[in-house]
């Protein structure tokens, strides 16, 4: 009774429906739509069964809760045949032994090593915010399925849920989507359209890293403080496109009440962004809240447009925003450019995309926004500097590295000289001129004239 009466309460009346997003919306819940009744029941079901349990004041709220998400996958789930060998019982705290996580593998025996290890492959993003109650358990799930398609990459594991990226061939991806969406786990909440992939393989990875941690993207903020759960409204490439060319067209007359938040590094918007962005001067995500607190002012009643690579960094970083009650509205562009590019390749996005591996950057158009760092020719092709002390990523074209020019700074270049020549145990530490320069938390010196120029 508690789960039915929670969800009657997230119904859209039938007079709002077609203002709330469309006739076929029937529920709202978590800033979510959903139109079939099996779909919100699982999203109940999974997310809410603690506040049906406080409603209801029964102890097994939780487990008639769960009962629900059973019954509501099975009647929808193309996966209603039995469930693979383990279940969510073996990720979710019920003790199972190492051996119990192989029995989950897929099976590879109809296909040849060549074909699973073939280096023409894909790189596959994709996150899942969801109740984990043994990360470790699914870490160790995750290391040995990875392990077991020849898949290279960075998973992280939390009790919040799940973030990686992997590469491998075309036949171990497409057996690792497999297996992610038949996994109880993540049923009624991961889908196919939420990985996204690029031509890669295990190639761009130098090795596999899986590991348990606090936060699925590193912001620094307590998971249980900034949940997921209060993200801003969720757009799809379509609308998050009508809504810039709207911001573009406004801010061209100079009456914009919109600002377009790149929430990447400074680094990866310098080679790729959209086209009247904000792009914080931000060397982490885990800056990203600082920013927001410095510059506060700067988002007072204001709708706020925010993007990033897959849409993770948005889910949080856009909940922080919302959770300091100065903007208007905050929406996010659901799988991030990643998404949007499938479907917008030449549309107001431009330059590069920068990803998180040894490939750098993907393309999807021609246009090149940056400049080498020394000659200033048109170049967007980063490499690591070459001062061995230092992690930094250079822009530096041919040409200047013909000619010796391989470091990040001058700093750095001097440094280089010296390692060369230092003698054994000799250090040199970490800091270079680009570090030194760029304050850790920018404040924006931005007038309403250059917000509404869209600047």
């Amino acid at each position: 009774q508690a789960f039915s009466l929670f969800v009657k309460a997230k119904e859209v009346p039938a007079a709002a429906r077609c203002s709330a997003g469309g006739e076929g919306v029937r529920w709202r819940c978590c800033r979510q739509a959903f139109e079939e009744l099996s779909g919100i029941h699982r999203h109940v079901a999974l997310q809410h069964a603690g506040d049906i349990g406080q409603q209801a004041g029964l102890a097994d709220a939780g487990q008639q809760a769960g009962l629900a998400a059973e019954q509501a996958a099975a009647e929808v789930s193309p996966w209603s045949g039995p469930a693979p060998a383990g279940n969510a019982d073996s990720l979710n705290g019920h003790s199972r032994s190492g051996p119990e996580i192989a029995c989950m593998l897929p099976d590879t025996s109809h296909v040849s090593y060549d074909d699973l290890t073939s280096k023409v492959g894909e790189v596959l993003l994709y996150y899942c915010y969801c109740e984990v109650k043994d990360p470790e358990k699914l870490c160790a799930w995750q290391k040995a399925l990875c392990q077991h398609l020849h898949l290279t990459g960075k998973v992280r594991v939390a009790s919040e849920g799940i973030n990686g990226t992997v590469g491998g061939s075309k036949v171990a991806t497409n057996l690792y989507i497999e297996v992610m969406l038949s996994q109880p786990l993540f049923k009624g909440i991961l889908c196919q359209e939420d990985f996204k992939s690029s031509a890669g393989g295990a190639h761009c990875f130098p090795d596999l890293r899986v590991g348990v941690f606090k936060e699925i993207v590193p912001m620094g903020i307590d998971p249980k403080i900034v949940s997921y759960k209060e993200t801003g409204i969720h757009l799809s490439p379509q609308e998050f496109h009508r809504e810039v060319e709207q911001y573009l067209s406004q801010a061209r007359q100079g009456q914009s009440d919109t600002i377009l938040l790149d929430c990447r590094n400074f680094y990866e918007s310098k080679i790729g962004h959209f086209q009247g962005c904000l792009a914080p001067d931000i060397r982490k995500f885990s800056y990203f809240p600082s920013y927001v607190d410095e510059n506060l002012e700067l988002f007072k009643d204001k709708r706020v447009l925010m993007y990033c690579t897959g849409g993770i960094r948005c889910e949080r970083g856009s909940a922080y925003l919302r959770s300091k009650a100065v903007c208007r509205e905050v929406y996010q562009l659901k799988g991030g450019i990643h998404k949007y590019l499938e479907e917008f390749p030449d549309g107001f996005y431009r330059g590069k995309l920068f990803v998180f591996d040894d490939r750098y950057a993907i393309c999807s158009n021609e246009d090149i926004i940056s400049a080498c760092r020394y000659c200033g020719t048109l170049w967007d092709q980063y490499k690591l500097c070459s001062s061995q002390h230092c992690r930094q990523l250079v822009l530096t074209c041919p040409s200047c590295r013909n000619k010796g020019l391989t470091a990040c700074c001058p700093v750095c270049q001097e440094k280089e000289l010296k390692v060369t020549l230092r003698t054994s145990g000799q250090t040199l530490k970490e800091e270079c001129e680009c570090t030194r320069r760029r304050p850790r938390i920018p404040i924006e010196h931005v007038s309403q004239r250059m917000l509404d120029a869209g600047k």
